[in-house]
């Protein structure tokens, strides 16, 4: 029989899974630059590794989303013991400890070079202008404003994610303390299982953005990474179950990623489904994560570590892809030097969100959960500590994670 991993302790496999999902996005968006300036860099290559390494940044959302779901779910159990028993005030303190400094720091940021008019971060006045886009970023609604009146800059555009991830936040203790006692929590959650994938069809009538930034186009994977910390509640699975559970996982992701005309072929896309999967087989690899303690080999440690500064990574990369983009432009856009400017690009991005971690979002989450809630209560810390409430994009996170394999968004 497996051992649950000691509460405090990182999952090696969740981090990696991260890794995977920040990487698809680095690429996507690197490969975007290059594809809306017409480089036909990608010529040479099979359509299936394209559109595997370049075209996956929505799927690595997909994979986001299925943690948060997790670790929020999870840490949360072990914090207050059951989730009807979730304390509202704690939660949102400690998710805005987490979530708020380097979002803060960031929309002061490209407010100062949107006022400065660089090139890049300028917010259009048909999508309303710096102070839209700033009411968007703090509402939580950045992707129906894009829905509304086209996309935002990249660096504002990576923000859609975090609007469906926080409000994914704000409804999830009252919705705890409402269904949390026998199954009711699991219908809800289940509901939007299934609602997902009409969402990013039938629900979206012929939006472009709505097809990829809906709300509820996102909360099914979130749903299901809180159905597998509930699952998983309690319970110690067979090494048997583990071994199936991880291997199943890893095919689903390997068939989503990695065979996306098949899954277009058998329809799976047009229905939404393709997504889903995704979000079923980050959940297996998950499952087996947590309570196998699995350890990354040597090999994934600058994957792992990258995992772990996802969020970061997530909010600063476009400054990254920008600037070495410019670079590369004024050097003549020499084909042969594609390569170059990938590596350069996911190496800049890491560096910059683990200086940005070190130096200021983990020291602000540490004030201020100890200012609001461990200085007075003792600790809140029953669960893991801070740095595994991190969430994807903490994301998207995805930085401004584009279009699925199977489409090719235009307008960013």
């Amino acid at each position: 029989m497996s051992v649950t991993r000691p509460p405090g302790s990182r999952l090696d496999g969740v981090d990696v899974l991260r890794g995977l999902a920040i990487l698809f996005v680095l690429l996507n968006h690197v490969n975007m630059r290059l594809f809306l300036a017409k480089i036909p860099f990608a010529a040479g290559l099979p359509g299936q590794l394209a559109a595997t390494l370049l075209w996956s940044g929505q799927n690595g959302v997909q994979m986001f989303f299925a943690v948060s779901g997790f670790l929020i779910t999870s840490t949360s159990i072990r914090r207050w013991g059951s989730l009807s028993r979730l304390d509202a005030g704690a939660f949102y303190k400690l998710r805005f400890a987490r979530i708020a400094p380097p979002l803060i720091a960031l929309l002061l940021v490209l407010s100062v070079l949107h006022a400065v008019g660089l090139k890049d971060f300028v917010v259009a006045q048909k999508t309303g202008g710096l102070g839209r886009a700033l009411l968007a970023a703090l509402t939580l609604h950045v992707n129906w404003l894009e829905a509304e009146r086209g996309y935002l800059p990249g660096s504002w555009d990576i923000l859609w994610s975090l609007s469906v991830e926080e409000l994914f936040y704000l409804f999830f203790p009252p919705t705890c303390r409402l269904f949390g006692r026998g199954r009711g929590l699991v219908v809800v959650l289940c509901l939007f299982v299934v609602m997902g994938p009409f969402a990013r069809t039938v629900l979206t009538h012929g939006n472009e953005v709505w097809h990829e930034y809906s709300y509820l186009g996102g909360m099914d994977a979130i749903a299901l990474g809180c159905l597998t910390a509930i699952g998983l509640s309690g319970r110690v699975l067979s090494r048997r179950v583990l071994r199936w559970s991880g291997g199943l996982g890893v095919a689903l992701l390997i068939f989503s990623l990695g065979a996306s005309d098949l899954v277009a072929a058998w329809g799976l896309a047009d229905s939404g489904l393709d997504m889903t999967l995704v979000a079923i087989g980050s959940c297996l690899v998950i499952a087996a994560a947590a309570q196998s303690q699995w350890t990354a080999p040597r090999l994934l440690l600058p994957l792992t570590r990258l995992g772990q500064r996802s969020y970061e990574v997530y909010l600063t990369h476009m400054f990254v892809v920008f600037a070495l983009f410019g670079l590369f432009r004024s050097s003549g856009s020499p084909v042969g030097r594609v390569p170059l400017l990938f590596v350069a690009v996911i190496i800049t991005a890491a560096l910059l969100g683990e200086a940005v971690a070190r130096l200021y979002s983990e020291p602000m989450n540490l004030r201020l959960r100890w200012r609001w809630i461990e200085g007075h209560t003792g600790g809140v810390g029953k669960g893991p500590n801070t740095r595994s409430m991190l969430s994807p994009m903490a994301s998207s996170a995805r930085s401004e994670p584009e279009g699925p394999s199977s489409s090719i968004p235009t307008g960013k």
